[in-house]
């Protein structure tokens, strides 16, 4: 059977996009090859045909979510109604809590980040340089502009860390009553609910 002339890019975007999912949801270094390949219908052999090892799919796993946790982080910097409040209550939200599979890599594979090469970790550090500057712009504050990323990406971490639904939903609530007050009230443009 000879297949289309695209079928080994799909078939490489399809790794991705499940790769992504499942790394996200149970960690990157506990799932094996087969399972991630098995995934898209495929044998753990054919996985060689798309990447030469499961560090530089990971690598670029890390470089595609990177642009999707920097857009969530940063909001939509281009929308007239890019509001702190809004991307705040989106990232801090029970959704993205219990949804770890269609959010931000951080908050899930950020020790996994840390353990990789420094190809990973410098396109981490790219990205995360970036939403800095994007918050650094709206609150015109460098400092307050990283805290606000750390405060972001630890709350998920806790949240996602307890048993019970009312904790987690009061380490977020707290998390955005905190960050409306911290930031200059020029740049909440609105209470955080």
């Amino acid at each position: 059977m000879r297949y289309a002339k695209t079928h080994k890019d799909e078939t490489r975007q399809k790794l991705l996009t499940s790769s992504r999912a499942i790394a996200k949801k149970g960690g990157f270094k506990a799932t094996g090859v087969d399972a991630l390949m098995a995934s898209v219908g495929l044998t753990g052999g054919a996985f060689y045909s798309h990447f030469p090892s499961k560090q530089a799919l990971f690598a670029e796993l890390i470089a595609q979510e990177m642009d999707n946790s920097s857009a969530m982080l940063a909001g939509d910097t281009d929308s007239p109604d890019n509001h702190v409040a809004k991307c705040l209550r989106n990232y801090l939200s029970s959704f993205h809590a219990l949804n770890p599979e269609v959010g931000c890599v951080l908050p899930t594979l950020g020790p996994e980040i840390a353990q990789a090469g420094p190809e990973v970790r410098s396109v981490v550090e790219a990205a995360l340089k970036r939403t800095q500057k994007s918050w650094s712009a709206r609150t015109g504050d460098a400092d307050a502009a990283w805290a606000l990323i750390a405060q972001c990406v630890g709350a998920l971490v806790l949240a996602r860390a307890v048993e019970s639904d009312r904790t987690r939903k009061e380490i977020l609530a707290a998390s955005r009553r905190f960050l409306d007050k911290a930031l200059p009230a020029s740049a909440t443009d609105a209470t955080i609910p």
